[in-house]
């Protein structure tokens, strides 16, 4: 497969695992999660979502579990909205991307001199 339609495949993933997440999954860990991208392989077997949710360390396990736990049913769900011959393999993860953007942030301000 080329790397484009894994690109393609990736957006469609996002979009629908969010729909799905808001509307379909009942499990109240995962009410505040937000997936900021997906990144399939180019075989499409294997998908890794990276997804933020608020809270402290404690909760973002817990929202962990809760994706870890719904992935059948998600696999499930995306099989039957995309047009796709099989469902990638589900890896959560949770995306530390901000968190650590805002403390390169904050030690940037402290190391750049006050006019």
């Amino acid at each position: 497969m080329s790397a484009r339609r894994a690109e393609r495949v990736g957006e469609a993933l996002r979009e629908a695992l969010a729909e799905l997440l808001l509307r379909e999954v009942k499990d109240p860990r995962v009410n505040s999660v937000t997936i900021t991208s997906v990144r399939v392989t180019n075989d499409l077997g294997t998908a890794w979502v990276r997804f933020r949710c608020f809270g402290d360390n404690a909760a973002q396990e817990r929202c962990l579990a809760g994706l870890r736990s719904a992935q059948r049913f998600l696999r499930g769900q995306l099989l039957r909205k995309l047009d796709l011959r099989r469902t990638p393999q589900l890896v959560f993860e949770i995306d530390h991307t901000l968190p650590e953007m805002e403390r390169l942030s904050r030690a940037l301000r402290d190391v750049t001199p006050e006019d």
